[in-house]
Formats: structure tokens, sequence, C-alpha cells
């Protein structure tokens, strides 16, 4: 890898609950970053974000060590576990359902991944996230 290009890492973390512990220092350390700098940003960015886990994509400048943060929502599958209140979806997808969510369930879901997500409408958001609740095993109803 050459010194000159920007490196990108993407870490999931726990809003506002970032530590100099692993992932956060062993990933960001060996690239010189300071630590708690981006344990500061980042758990101000998010302190208003739940308890679900999010992406964080981090660009580090190799020159000076700086970096960028983007914060992305929650997955989609974990976003949906948390609408229909349960924590995990079927270890057999395709013959047990562990829940029947409405499309109400649906587009709210949709509605609050779209930004995230690379379709033009919440029709298209939809369909998205009905494929992702029907690989967990939990079936949409109409």
């Amino acid at each position: 890898m050459s010194k000159d290009k920007i490196s990108i890492v993407k870490l999931q973390l726990l809003p506002g609950k970032a530590t100099p512990a692993p992932p956060v220092g062993s990933v960001l350390g060996q690239r010189g970053v300071n630590i708690m700098d981006f344990c500061k940003k980042f758990n101000d960015i998010t302190k208003d974000m739940g308890n679900l886990r999010v992406t964080v994509i981090i660009s580090i400048n190799p020159k000076d060590k700086s970096f960028t943060l983007k914060v992305n929502l929650p997955s989609a599958s974990d976003l949906i576990k948390e609408e229909c209140g349960i924590t995990s979806g079927s270890k057999e997808p395709g013959k047990n359902i562990v829940y029947e969510m409405s499309l109400d369930q649906v587009r709210k879901v949709a509605q609050v991944k779209m930004q995230d997500m690379s379709v033009m409408t919440v029709d298209a958001a939809m369909n998205v996230i009905a494929g992702t609740a029907r690989s967990m095993g939990i079936k949409v109803i109409n």
C-alpha cells in the first residue's frame, strides 16, 4: 500500500460507547490515529442514536494521521429485529418463520434506512427491507 493513499476503515460500534479498547484501539492505533480524539468525536456524534450498532467509515490521511468520520445507520437486519421485537432471525429461514411483519412495519424500517440505501423510492426500499426480512425467516404479510 502506498503511503500517499487515504486509508478507509469500517467499524461497527455501539453509539456513544467507543473506547480505546479493541477493536478501536487495535485498528486505529496501527494506523497512527489519535485514538482518544476518535473516541471523543464518535461519541459526540452518536450520543443520541440509540442502542443499535452503527457502521462508522473512517478516512485516514497517512501524511498527518488526520481522519474524517461518516456514521451510517444501523444495519437493516438490526432495524428489522428492533421493529419486530425479536433478538434473532430464524436458524432455518426457508423452513421456520420467527415473526410475521406487516407492510406498515416494512415501510417504517424502509423510511428510516432509505438515506443509507441507493434507492430512489420508498417502494424500492420496502422491497429491499422485505427481502432482508424474508432471509431472516420473517414473513411479510399484507
